[in-house]
């Protein structure tokens, strides 16, 4: 398929898309490979499929465009899996390239036969066989309403001829005057901004929305930076957990911009207020009851509801008490329903500060890595972070000021994203270095990707916290009364193995270990790993005050 591959490298340069992750097998891939060289289009080695495609993703969403990764036929494919579903998932465009057996075969081989359309037909948008006419349609479909992934499978055989491949539906026009109705009248609107609203033209509207009708915007994981947490509007993270609780119901109407409930926890909506949905494409609405839903250009959207909508009555010390998200790791309790009962401001009620002490005084705890770490680091830095116990203080306390300067797995919330997505976005812009906070479980799950960030002289910084078990799943076992079984990792000298992939290797035990290896590594020429040893005592009581 040597003609075909030179047209489908042709049509993924004039896409934008810069460069190929994978893992070669001895297929049609090779063909890729071979014309995306001559035309000055990257392939990058990964040591896993799984990687390929989770550093593809990372990609897509720093670049806006869509991704692109490749793998064989058989277990390549199966590998591709996880880091496709979460393309499916976190809604990033992404076009997945496998091998497969040749056409003029039909089934008669079974060696390392699989039904690769089957197997991603539910995680996919699209599933087909190569073709030009093929390439053009998944790229479009990639990108066309609700992102997300596209498989192509290439059989050796493979010709430039065109075959006819189906055509999407189409999406029922917006109603600006229905929307303008539906928020008539409120004076205590709150604003959800998801991951559908991360263009900056979105994120500059909500901006603008928040400031002329002194509404809150709460954000969530994915959607970190449409409104920087350093607004006077910012109100803190939205996850359908309890610590949001009462500044929602203080509330008398929900716009959910962008917001898609796969960002959300998986339990009943707890919200009686009106809930309106803006978007580039539809949600369902059995989780999150939206009343009316304006898909179609999120700015003209956001536009309809500030001319409709009169300055709110909120205070800034309301939104300020709602974001001082500090005092849940000071206490271990979440006492911000005061403010909206009482008036009294929880911040001032908060305990004297103990950041970052555990309960012998000296180790390290999750939420005192990152605020050294953010210090140091977020305002050069993009953060990658990994699924774990240490996400719910990395995504709180990391400070982020532009759409996409914090990269997450949420609708899949995938183990292993963190370094693969660090090593997509470190390529996407070389000149702007990554962090990459991932726990032991999730770094053991892609720790040769290390070696990947060495060949390729990456400036990224990997902050494992290491304390030898997967701990949100004690945590969950501890709240279910059960012993901790199936979840102790047991001793890993990451000095050791980070060496000997080539990265540079620090130990931080307490605040100012912690500190200094920051900075060394910062100087680093190339990837480096810090072992920051956690006490993870704390992490049950951090959980409960914000998810409840």
């Amino acid at each position: 398929m040597s003609d075909l591959s030179d047209a489908i490298v042709d049509r993924l340069r004039r896409a934008g898309i810069g460069m190929l992750f994978g893992v070669p097998g001895g297929g049609g891939n090779l063909d890729l490979i071979e014309s995306a060289g001559r035309a000055g289009l990257r392939f990058v080695l990964t040591a896993t499929e799984t990687a390929a495609a989770l550093a593809a993703v990372g990609q897509a969403e720093v670049t806006g465009r869509p991704g692109a990764c490749l793998a064989t036929l058989g277990p390549g494919a199966a590998s591709l899996v996880n880091g496709v579903a979460c393309a499916y998932l976190d809604r990033a465009p992404l076009v997945v390239f496998t091998d497969r057996h040749p056409l003029a075969a039909d089934d008669r081989y079974t060696h390392q036969h699989l039904d690769q359309r089957a197997l991603f037909a539910p995680i996919t948008k699209w599933s087909g066989t190569v073709s030009a006419a093929a390439i053009d349609r998944a790229l479009c479909l990639a990108t066309a309403g609700q992102p997300g992934p596209v498989h192509l499978d290439c059989p050796d055989d493979a010709s430039a001829e065109d075959r006819p491949v189906s055509e999407a539906a189409g999406v029922s026009p917006a109603d600006p005057q229905a929307l303008a109705a539906a928020v008539a009248g409120a004076r205590r609107p709150v604003v959800i901004a998801g991951l559908g609203a991360r263009r900056s033209e979105d994120a500059a509207a909500i901006r603008s929305l928040c400031e002329s009708r002194r509404i809150p915007a709460m954000v969530t994981y994915k959607a970190k930076g449409v409104v920087p947490d350093d607004h006077a509007w910012f109100a803190g993270v939205f996850t359908n957990a309890v610590i949001e609780r009462p500044l929602i119901e203080a509330s008398d109407l929900i716009v959910g911009i962008g917001l898609d409930p796969v960002e959300l926890i998986p339990r009943p909506w707890p919200y009686r207020q009106r809930a309106i949905y803006i978007g580039r494409w539809t949600v369902p609405s059995e989780h999150v009851p939206f009343g009316i839903q304006y898909v179609g250009d999120v700015v003209e959207g956001v536009r309809a509801i500030e001319r409709a909508l009169q300055q709110a009555t909120w205070t800034l010390d309301e939104i300020a008490s709602a974001r001082d998200v500090g005092r849940t790791f000071r206490s271990g309790v979440s006492d911000v329903g005061r403010t909206f009962r009482s008036g009294v401001s929880a911040k001032a009620e908060a305990p004297a500060s103990t950041e970052g002490v555990s309960a012998d005084g000296r180790a390290l705890t999750a939420h005192r890595v990152v605020q050294i770490a953010a210090e140091r680091l977020a305002a050069t830095h993009r953060v990658t972070v990994d699924a774990g116990a240490h996400m719910v203080p990395a995504t709180m306390l990391w400070p982020v000021t532009e759409p996409n300067g914090m990269l997450i797995s949420n609708g899949l919330s995938t183990m292993g994203f963190a370094l693969p997505a660090a090593i997509g976005a470190a390529l996407a812009e070389p000149d702007r270095p990554v962090v990459a906070l991932t726990g032991d479980g999730g770094l053991l799950m892609c720790a040769a990707e290390l070696l990947t960030a060495v060949r390729e002289r990456l400036p990224i910084i990997t902050i494992v916290f290491s304390d030898a078990s997967l701990s949100l799943i004690e945590i969950k076992q501890q709240h279910k009364r059960y012993s901790s079984a199936g979840v102790a990792l047991g001793s890993i000298d990451w000095t050791a193995l980070a060496r000997g992939f080539g990265a540079t290797p620090f130990v931080a035990r307490d605040d100012t270990e912690l500190g200094g290896a920051i900075d060394r590594a910062a100087g680093c020429d190339g990837p480096s790993l810090i072992e920051a040893r956690i006490d993870r005592s704390t992490y049950a009581r951090t959980f409960q005050a914000v998810r409840g």
